[in-house]
């Protein structure tokens, strides 16, 4: 029972980040008798589509969500299609031959000789402040990401329109 409830909490603190950091509290509290009211709110906030209290159930589903991102639908063969894509993107034969085309490529980022901007007064705070920092930067990254797809999306039904030249006159 510990173990699953620590891999609860290690999945939104690693993985799933819903909660902010400060309401996370009621799951990292294991061994309290009102744990499981937590994870059924928990549940609840993700949607989960699972009724039961089942931690196999429950497990299954917040790993498929946490790890390839892709929630369960009510009909299993939309949400099999959609595990199905994911998988061959990643594990495809030419993935495996060449690993190289999807794994993320670039230099690290030498994040202890950034510049935070201000001063805690603590090394260890900076560092920590500077991880922050960056981590907000990735999200925000993700997030463009999702607004430019959505823009295409609209873009898609919206571009090209079709006109009736009966309609409207061009000149005087």
């Amino acid at each position: 029972e510990n173990q699953f409830r620590n891999l609860v909490i290690w999945l939104e603190d690693q993985k799933i980040r819903h909660y902010k950091i400060e309401d996370r509290q009621p799951l990292r509290d294991i061994k309290s008798a009102d744990w499981p009211k937590a994870f059924k709110r928990y549940r609840n906030d993700l949607a989960c589509p699972v009724q039961g209290d089942k931690d196999s159930e429950n497990l299954e589903w917040l790993l498929s969500f946490a790890l390839l991102n892709v929630t369960a639908h009510p009909d299993h063969l939309i949400t099999l299609k959609a595990v199905s894509k994911v998988v061959q993107r990643r594990i495809s034969a030419e993935a495996l031959e060449n690993p190289d085309s999807v794994i993320v490529k670039g230099q690290p980022f030498p994040f202890q000789e950034a510049d935070l901007g201000f001063d805690t007064g603590d090394y260890v705070l900076n560092q920590a402040a500077k991880i922050l920092r960056l981590l907000y930067i990735h999200d925000l990254r993700d997030l463009q990401t999702k607004i430019n797809e959505c823009i295409v999306a609209v873009q898609s039904v919206t571009a090209n329109p079709k006109t009736d030249t009966k309609l409207g006159k061009v000149g005087y």
